[in-house]
């Protein structure tokens, strides 16, 4: 097997999602993976801890993104609106290619440990976003609403984009969504 090819590390995503389409997550083990994908075990494990991460392991880089797109909205933009901007740079990267994201939530929506994996790391970037809002000084309730509304109003978005008929940018769906819950507020 081919183990220092490039690109192990995308073989390695698109060979984890087809067998776990074809086969449930939990029927398909690492070594089903690395043979799909033409490489060792260990290379596997070079690139993801574990068989999950294949599917969350964007989330750091996600967060990342979240916090810079929030640092670079001036300090006095009201919270909602400095969040309204981070959702902005989430749909540049989780937008990009609608048919890989439903994919992957038809796999995480099959399996309860995924699902909880998932609501795990949008809590874990809900509470940056609300910490680095609280830095910019808005209140500690201010930013925990403002944070964990960001996430909810991304999940409803991320759900009608993936299960769309149309294809729509996810950006517009965002936004369409912030805008219906900013009226059902009577803002």
């Amino acid at each position: 097997m081919a183990r220092w090819e490039p690109g192990a590390g995308d073989r390695l995503r698109e060979a984890a999602l087809s067998l776990y389409l074809e086969r449930g997550f939990e029927q398909t083990m690492v070594a089903d993976i690395a043979g799909r994908a033409g490489v060792t075990a260990r290379t596997f494990f070079r690139h993801f801890a574990d068989k999950r991460e294949v599917l969350f392991d964007g989330a750091s880089e996600l967060e990342k993104k979240s916090l810079a797109a929030l640092d670079a909205v001036p300090a006095p933009t009201p919270a909602l609106d400095a969040v309204a901007a981070v959702l902005d740079t989430v749909a540049q990267v989780a937008g990009g290619d609608r048919e890989l994201a439903r994919k992957r939530q038809a796999v995480i929506m099959a399996n309860a440990d995924l699902r909880e994996r998932e609501l795990i790391k949008l809590t874990s970037l809900s509470t940056a976003l609300a910490e680095r809002l609280r830095r910019r000084g808005v209140g500690d309730i201010e930013a925990s609403l403002a944070a964990e509304t960001g996430i909810v109003v991304f999940r409803v978005a991320f759900s009608r984009w993936v299960t769309a008929a149309e294809v729509r940018d996810l950006r517009d769906i965002i936004r369409e969504t912030l805008s219906r819950l900013r009226n059902l507020a009577g803002r």
